[in-house]
């Protein structure tokens, strides 16, 4: 007699336990979370090192690796940009979640921001002191200039969005005040600031006009999401507000494209002139205003879709996750890229990894490598996850440590920003 396979025993054995774990994360969560709210920053946040690991990519010469772009061969793929750039949504559900929490603050304001801040400060912290470690260890190990110089642009890249969030996450009383006294249309004069600053910066002015000025844009062009936000949060945009946010955003969005030529990708381009992002442009504000409106009219349908554990589960995850995933997900690309550009120094190259983002055998290779990219994440994040975690502080030796994690961050800082 044949035995009976013992495979499909621990499938149904492994499917058992997730759906029990999920029941569990189910049952525990607050009869108050707002899920939708939850789902939007999940999608929102993995959109991160999607774009990342998808419109990033190396070429690698004598000197190291270097960073390259498929969209400078694949212009067409532009549009993928306005579905992965989703910090618009970000935005608008931390300022959303910022407005309910200042309401259940028990002490004074400067304690509840004091709170935030530092748990948004904490990873920055630790990803940053790893870093200033990990690139001396590297240089000993024959690592080229080039290519820590690249991996720590890399690093540093995401956690230009956690220094705005601080500022903006700093103005939320301010944005309260505006949402009570202006509703929806407390975001209309950042919107009216960033136009006018393109209008310097792009238009007949142009050659007159000094560069620094295109960084006024900074905050006003990401405020405008967490304003939406904020104004949502007190109940002061409904439904017919997102209709109009959402047709108001698209066709202005058009337009911009269409009639004033505006750079069709939402990341930078290396070699383009132009960038949309850095600092952000009228497009990126137009699509924030586009996708906020999409993600209010959506909230309700996603809210009961998060209802079923196993949906609502995986969601849970990235949100206690959060700063993780986006200060680590390019060392997770970078653990493969580095050793991967060490064997190109050699010779051998890694199709995806070390060779030029031009073709479509690279798009391709890509996508195969994006798996390993996820992995390697999850297994730094098991230990990465710690930094999120409050700080043992009182004692002598926890000081110190917090001191010198402190200079280590500094230095590291220092070099990717090439001051030194």
């Amino acid at each position: 007699m044949n035995a009976v396979p013992k495979t499909p025993l621990r499938k149904n054995a492994v499917r058992g336990d997730v759906r029990r774990l999920a029941a569990r994360i189910d049952s525990s969560t607050p009869a108050h979370r707002d899920r939708a709210i939850d789902g939007l920053r999940a999608l929102a946040l993995l959109a991160v090192p999607l774009g990342h690991w998808m419109l990033g990519g190396f070429r690698l010469d004598a000197d190291g690796l270097h960073n390259a772009s498929p969209l400078s061969a694949f212009g067409g793929f532009a549009p993928v940009s306005w579905v992965l750039q989703m910090l618009g949504i970000f935005f608008l559900v931390g300022g959303y979640a910022s407005v309910l929490s200042y309401r259940r603050r028990t002490s004074t304001t400067a304690a509840w921001l004091g709170g935030r801040l530092t748990r948004l400060g904490r990873p920055v912290l630790g990803v940053t002191a790893v870093w200033a470690v990990l690139l001396s260890a590297l240089s000993a190990l024959g690592v080229p200039g080039d290519t820590l110089r690249t991996a720590s642009t890399l690093v540093i890249q995401p956690l230009w969005f956690v220094g705005v969030y601080t500022v903006v996450t700093a103005l939320t009383p301010a944005c309260v005040r505006l949402a009570r006294r202006l509703g929806g249309w407390a975001a209309l004069p950042l919107l009216a600031s960033v136009a006018v600053v393109d209008f310097l910066r792009y238009g007949p002015f142009a050659e007159a006009v000094p560069s620094w000025l295109s960084a006024l844009n900074i905050l006003p062009g990401w405020l405008f999401a967490y304003q939406l936000g904020v104004s949502w949060g007190e109940g002061r945009i409904g439904r017919r507000g997102a209709r109009l946010l959402l047709i108001g955003g698209g066709v202005l969005f058009a337009v911009l494209l269409l009639a004033f030529h505006y750079p069709a990708s939402m990341v930078g381009v290396p070699g383009e002139a132009r960038t949309n992002s850095h600092p952000p442009s009228l497009l990126v504000v137009a699509l924030a205003a586009a996708q906020s409106g999409a993600a209010i009219l959506l909230r309700d349908r996603l809210g009961r879709l998060l209802s079923k554990p196993l949906l609502w589960a995986p969601v849970v995850v990235v949100n206690l996750s959060a700063m993780t995933i986006l200060c680590w997900h390019q060392t997770a690309m970078l653990a493969a890229a580095v050793p991967a550009s060490l064997a190109g120094a050699a010779g051998t190259t890694v199709a995806g990894l070390t060779t030029a983002p031009d073709t479509v055998g690279w798009l391709l290779a890509r996508f195969a490598w994006l798996p390993v990219f996820a992995g390697l994440l999850v297994l730094i994040a098991r230990y990465a996850r710690r930094f999120e975690a409050p700080w043992q502080a009182g004692t002598r030796a926890a000081n110190a440590r917090r001191a010198l994690a402190g200079l280590l961050a500094a230095g590291f800082a220092v070099f990717a920003l090439g001051l030194a």
